[in-house]
């Protein structure tokens, strides 16, 4: 290859009075990603004494400078083009009238014509016109225009080697199959440009038709791979033809074709492995098969044979499970809305067809190749995956859509409620994206949202829902003096809109304890009535001396029961005014039983302040104390009864 330095003394001495002139080789090539080295000699005239040496410049797809042709190497400097940035170096001597260049890491963007141009001082300055062609390619395969069976066949396989650093090795594939395959290297070099090449030789028979066979051409120490793959056309006076491997949905049909040329006419069968299954004396048959399911998967082969030979080909059949759904694409609608999502499919037996939002049942499940899941009046509730799996026997297959719903929605968790220190305002939205929400307060004509501390305002957002809440307290939170403040207006918005309501004030269990309370403080007061005017009227029958009932105000605490008619026994504690104030004196009523024992009935400890609950008492006959009225230093009021 490097018979080039042998050939630079001669040209010199030929060529002593010769003009401008250059040799570099018309064709080359290369690998990509690979490198390239042009060999490269140029003359100039005698006459000329380059006083400064000389330089010189390299071109691509054209010679001269006026033209703008990308520069891709400069002795004098070092721009070049994008292209060729760290890719090009000068391996000659321009002094020595040798003007080699090396490129590196090709592509195929590098294809094309290179032209040098010398410059050997003042206007001495020349664009050679001859060039030479780089092409950039793949392994090549040399493959003859026929193959024919039984007969010996030679396939070459050839790489370019012009680059000094990396030497490409080549390998043949896919020939385990060939009966006595042979493989010679060779090494060519013509135009100093190299070529390596290995041969392929082997005995094609007609099984081999559409057999594949590759080169694989690599650079060792490196990751640079190249293969090239051919099929056998294989020529034979003994072919069989059949259809080409195939898919087919189970439950559909399907025939299987074969067509043997052959003299005198074959004897033909199809075997699926190695059970036949139809044979016919004739130039082709066909084997049909209707509703295919899995079992029928596998190989088939087309044998035919004449007496003098047997020819087969063989074909795969698969069998698939339910074709994969076809459903809507994924889409965006508007809250309300309503909307039927499609469910396509193919599969024998018929599938069962069902829809499923985030992995729970949206639908009903329905056989066969079609369902419709229809959903109406639309809510951000929905919004999610939406996945129709179809299913039979042999496998499953799906295919999802997403649904998203824009407008946010209020939950019916959203109320007010009246509890021990005020009211209590819950709102709840859901949307997507989650709504802002804040608070409204017409009376006072307040809007609460995240920046007003004076309410309790509080907020929380877990994926598509937002949930605000505000506390509403007496100081200044009233509408009036007679209640608290329930004209609430819930707000919220999101990009896509926004949406009031008025909260409802529910006041279950505080109005509960109310109305309870207020029941129990009733009976209670009619029993201690019921139970004063019978101790009146039991002693009044006795003759009893007249003792006087003090009665406390605003309550009284105790009542007797009588247990045991006839033993009956009253301990009446009178009440006495100590200066202003009232001290209350236990009234204690026992009962006797008969065995003597006393039980005591109740307690004034432990019981609390209540809201003043009165009654009015009038006992007949009974004349009024003179000075049993009154009021104390505290400003209660009270009155002392006394039974006759």
């Amino acid at each position: 290859m490097w018979c080039l330095e042998l050939l630079i003394p001669l040209l010199l001495i030929i060529s002593a009075n010769c003009q401008w002139n250059i040799w570099l080789p018309r064709d080359i090539s290369a690998m990509t990603n690979s490198c390239v080295v042009i060999p490269c000699s140029f003359m100039y005239p005698s006459g000329i004494r380059p006083a400064r040496g000389v330089h010189g410049i390299w071109y691509f797809g054209q010679p001269y400078p006026q033209l703008f042709p990308p520069v891709v190497f400069k002795s004098l400097t070092d721009v070049v083009h994008e292209s060729y940035k760290g890719r090009t170096k000068l391996l000659g001597d321009l002094n020595q009238r040798n003007c080699t260049l090396l490129i590196g890491n090709v592509g195929t963007e590098h294809s094309g014509r290179y032209y040098f141009r010398a410059d050997v001082g003042g206007a001495n300055k020349y664009s050679y016109p001859d060039y030479a062609e780089l092409k950039v390619l793949q392994p090549n395969i040399d493959i003859p225009e026929e193959i024919v069976s039984d007969e010996s066949l030679e396939l070459t396989c050839y790489a370019p080697d012009n680059c000094p650093d990396m030497t490409p090795e080549i390998q043949w594939m896919y020939t385990d199959y060939l009966p006595d395959p042979e493989f010679s290297a060779d090494y060519t070099e013509e135009s100093n440009t190299a070529v390596i090449s290995n041969t392929l030789t082997f005995t094609p028979r007609p099984m081999h038709n559409g057999q594949l066979l590759g080169c694989r051409v690599y650079f060792p120490n490196t990751t640079l791979v190249y293969e090239r793959l051919i099929s056998l056309d294989v020529k034979s006076p003994r072919s069989v033809w059949v259809n080409v491997s195939s898919e087919v949905m189970e439950g559909s049909s399907v025939t299987l074709h074969c067509e043997v040329d052959s003299n005198p006419s074959p004897r033909v069968a199809w075997l699926f492995g190695d059970q036949e299954v139809l044979w016919d004396t004739a130039s082709n048959i066909s084997l049909s098969l209707d509703d295919v399911t899995p079992e029928n998967e596998g190989i088939y082969t087309c044998v035919g044979d004449n007496g003098y030979g047997i020819m087969n080909t063989s074909l795969y059949l698969a069998v698939k499970p339910p074709r994969e759904p076809v459903v809507n694409d994924s889409m965006t609608v508007v809250q309300g809305s309503s909307l039927s999502l499609h469910c396509n499919t193919m599969g024998s037996p018929a599938p069962t067809l069902t829809w499923l939002k985030d992995g729970e049942l949206a639908g009903s499940i329905t056989a066969g190749e079609l369902s419709v899941l229809e959903i109406t009046d639309i809510t951000p509730q929905q919004t999610g995956q939406y996945r129709c799996l179809a299913e039979n026997e042999h496998g499953r297959a799906s295919a999802s859509l997403n649904i998203t719903v824009e407008a946010p929605v209020f939950l019916e968790e959203s109320k007010c409620t009246v509890v021990r220190e005020g009211v209590q305002c819950v709102c709840v939205a859901v949307g997507n994206p989650e709504p802002t929400i804040e608070f409204y307060l017409p009376d006072l004509n307040i809007t609460i949202n995240e920046t007003d501390g004076r309410f309790n305002f509080y907020t929380h957002t877990d994926g598509h829902t937002s949930t605000a809440m505000i506390k509403l307290r007496e100081k200044g939170e009233r509408a009036d003096n007679n209640g608290p403040a329930v004209n609430v207006h819930c707000s919220m918005y999101n990009i896509y809109g926004r949406e009031s309501v008025l909260l409802e004030l529910q006041q279950e269990k505080y109005m509960m304890a109310v109305i309870v309370g207020t029941i129990g403080g009733v009976a209670v007061i009619a029993f201690i009535i019921a139970a004063v005017r019978y101790v009146g009227q039991n002693n009044k029958e006795n003759g009893n001396p007249r003792q006087d009932v003090v009665l406390e105000n605003p309550a009284l605490y105790y009542s007797a029961v009588k247990k045991d008619k006839q033993n009956l026994r009253k301990k009446v504690l009178k009440t006495e005014l100590l200066g202003s104030k009232f001290n209350s004196i236990l009234e204690e009523t026992t009962l006797q039983g008969e065995d003597g024992d006393y039980q005591p009935v109740g307690s004034v400890a432990g019981l609390e302040r209540q809201e003043l609950n009165y009654a009015s008492l009038e006992f007949i006959g009974v004349r009024p104390r003179e000075g049993a009225s009154g009021r104390g230093d505290d400003g209660s009021n009270y009155t002392e009864i006394k039974a006759k």
